[in-house]
């Protein structure tokens, strides 16, 4: 069995809350700039144009890509086979502190959903555990901003509903968010389980590689037509108008209940910010 020290994980949440802010993910750069080559709106191009040199900016002047730095969200794949030397949890909220003073990110969090008092340090993080095999431990650290969460749904629908309400669930929330979530998004779908189960799966489905697509051929086919269908609602970048509603669609699924069909749709902005290391 390999040994850890949890300090270990501090440093590791620390470096990864301060890339995910300052360094756009490749393959949403280069979505963007696909984008950017078929779109024939001109303030929509010049916003996609825009977004890029935002990019580069912020990785330049190593400053965050947006000034609404998240609420960071934590995905930690644990191997069964380490021993981790003191406590997890404690260790990634000190990370998520560290970061955000050394990244100079601000400080969005408040202690209580009532009076509204800031944390001054983002903590805490929300932290999701997995159980995996093998002794390595790896961690995405997702900061998620709240103009994209704002907008996220959660509906159960019936079995009757059938593919058809899935459909008009993502469309319906993609259209009522409009501008607000600042597209071109990424759609995190989350399908089957139970309600906490689907709105889990559809953030860590912002976490996927976007130009991939799902194993199954139904889910992959439905990503693709989701997709053509949410950028014909003409949003466009920056609620400009023009094809670039959304980059990609992503969908995780799980075995649900007889009686129910939990369906999930959390929003991305364009940055869409996640980073991976293993320890």
């Amino acid at each position: 069995m390999r040994t850890l020290e949890a300090s270990r994980i501090t440093k590791a949440v620390a470096e990864l809350c301060i890339a995910a802010n300052v360094h756009a993910d490749p393959g949403i750069r280069e979505a963007i700039r696909r984008a950017y080559a078929r779109e024939s709106v001109c303030a929509a191009k010049n916003a996609l144009d825009m977004i890029v040199q935002n990019m580069d900016a912020a990785a330049g002047e190593k400053m965050p890509l947006c000034q609404d730095t998240g609420m960071v969200v934590v995905f930690m794949d644990v191997g069964q086979d380490l021993r981790i030397i003191g406590n997890v949890t404690d260790a990634v909220h000190a990370g998520v502190a560290q970061g955000t003073r050394e990244g100079f990110l601000r400080a969005s969090v408040v202690r209580d959903p009532h009076d509204r008092v800031n944390t001054q340090d983002n903590t805490p993080a929300v932290i999701h555990y997995n159980l995996v095999d093998g002794d390595k431990i790896k961690i995405t650290v997702m900061p998620k901003g709240f103009g994209s969460e704002n907008k996220s749904t959660v509906k159960m629908l019936l079995p009757s509903d059938g593919m058809e309400g899935v459909v008009e669930t993502v469309l319906e929330t993609v259209r009522k968010a409009g501008a607000a979530p600042c597209p071109p998004i990424i759609v995190g779908v989350g399908i089957g389980g139970t309600m906490e189960k689907a709105a889990l799966m559809a953030k860590e489905a912002l976490s996927l590689d976007i130009n991939g697509e799902n194993a199954d051929p139904h889910w992959a086919a439905m990503e693709k037509s989701l997709l053509e269908k949410i950028n014909a609602l003409g949003i466009g970048a920056a609620g400009f108008g023009g094809e670039a509603t959304a980059l990609a669609v992503r969908i995780l699924t799980y075995p649900t209940h007889i009686a129910g069909l939990p369906v999930a749709v959390n929003l991305g902005c364009h940055v869409s910010r996640h980073k991976s290391a293993v320890i």
